[in-house]
C-alpha cells in the first residue's frame, strides 16, 4: 500500500515548505484539498502503473470546511491497511505575525476575522481537532528551512509509513527562548555546570568534544543519563504498542548552548542503542547567550 502523509497546521508555520520537501523526497504532492477528496485522490494515486514512493497532502483552514472530519476518513483509510501519519506545523504567535509581515500576504481567516493576530487565534481553533490527532506536532519558530529539511529527510527518507515503527526526535533548546511546543517528555539540565562561566567554553557549543567532556565530567551526568535510560526503556515500547508513530523530548538548560545541546546527543545515542529512529535538532544553538 502506499504510504499517505497529511501536512497541516497554522498558516505561515512552514506547510508550503515542507510540501516541497516531500516532493524531493519523490512523493506526490496535493496541496489545499477539502478534507472530502482524499480518499479519492489517495486511490487514483494507489492506481498508478508506476508509484510515486508516497502521496503527501496538504489540508488546512483554506478549504473552510468542517475539520472534525478528517479523522473519521483517517480512520477509514488505516481499515484498508496504510497507516496514515499526520503532521502539524505550528509556531508560535508572535512568530506567525512577523511571517505575515514579512511576506505581506493576507491571512486566509481574513477578513471575516479581523486583524493577523484574530485570524491566527480563529485558525487555531478551526485546526484544533487535525493538532489533537497529529502524530507528528513540528515547532518552527526557532527552526530554520535547512534545519527543518534534515529533520524531514531524516524521519521519512527511509521510513515506511505503514509500519508501527517508532521515531523519536530529540531536541536541545534555552528556557530563555521558551519551551517547545512539541515536546512530549522535557528534561530540565540546567543542574550541570555550565560551561558559560569558562572563557574558553563560552563561544562554543555542546557539539565540540571539549564542551561535551566538561558538562559529562559534572558529577550528576552519568547518574542522571542512567535514571533517563532506565525511563526510556520503560516508555518508548510501550509507545511504540500504542501505535505512536513519533515521540518528542525536549532537553534544556539556560540558553540551549551547552549543556542541553550535549545531553540531546547523548540521548540520541541511547534511543538508537534501544533499536529506535532518532534525529535530533539543536533548536537554540546559533544564539548567543547574552546572560549566563
Amino acid at each position: 500500500m502506499l504510504p499517505l502523509v497529511i501536512i497541516t497546521g497554522m498558516s505561515g508555520a512552514g506547510k508550503a515548505t515542507v510540501a516541497r520537501m516531500f516532493e524531493d523526497l519523490d512523493y506526490s504532492v496535493v496541496d489545499n484539498i477539502p478534507p472530502s477528496l482524499l480518499t479519492p485522490i489517495y486511490m487514483l494515486t494507489a492506481s498508478r502503473a508506476e508509484l510515486p514512493r508516497g502521496l503527501a497532502v496538504v489540508i488546512d483552514s483554506r478549504c473552510h470546511q468542517n475539520l472534525d472530519a478528517v479523522g473519521p476518513i483517517l480512520d477509514e483509510i488505516t481499515l484498508s491497511g496504510v497507516r496514515p501519519v499526520l503532521i502539524f506545523l505550528d509556531a508560535e504567535e508572535n512568530s506567525l505575525v512577523q511571517r505575515f509581515k514579512e511576506t505581506r500576504r493576507p491571512h486566509p481567516m481574513l477578513p471575516g476575522s479581523g486583524g493577523i493576530i484574530q485570524g491566527i487565534r480563529a485558525e487555531r481553533a478551526m485546526v484544533a481537532p487535525l493538532k489533537d490527532r497529529a502524530d507528528k506536532i513540528i515547532d518552527t519558530t526557532g527552526t530554520s528551512v535547512p534545519e527543518l529539511r534534515e529533520l524531514i529527510a531524516a524521519s521519512f527518507s527511509e521510513l515506511d509509513t505503514r509500519a508501527n515503527s517508532l521515531t523519536v526526535m530529540v531536541t536541545s533548546f534555552g528556557y530563555k527562548y521558551g519551551l517547545p511546543l512539541d515536546a512530549d517528555l522535557v528534561f530540565d539540565v540546567r543542574f550541570l555546570r555550565n560551561p558559560y562561566y569558562s572563557d574558553t567554553l563560552r563561544d562554543l557549543d555542546g557539539r565540540n568534544a571539549v564542551v561535551a567532556s566538561f558538562v559529562m565530567g559534572d558529577d550528576g551526568a552519568e547518574d542522571f543519563l542512567a535514571s533517563v535510560k532506565n525511563l526510556l526503556y520503560t516508555f518508548l515500547p510501550r509507545y511504540e504498542l500504542e501505535g505512536k508513530a513519533y515521540i518528542s523530548i525536549a532537553v534544556g538548560c539556560t540558553g540551549g548552548q551547552h549543556r542541553s545541546v550535549v545531553i540531546a546527543e547523548e540521548f540520541v545515542n541511547m534511543v538508537r542503542d534501544m533499536g529506535f529512529r532518532s534525529v535530533v535538532l539543536h533548536r537554540d544553538v546559533a544564539r548567543r547567550l547574552a546572560t549566563p
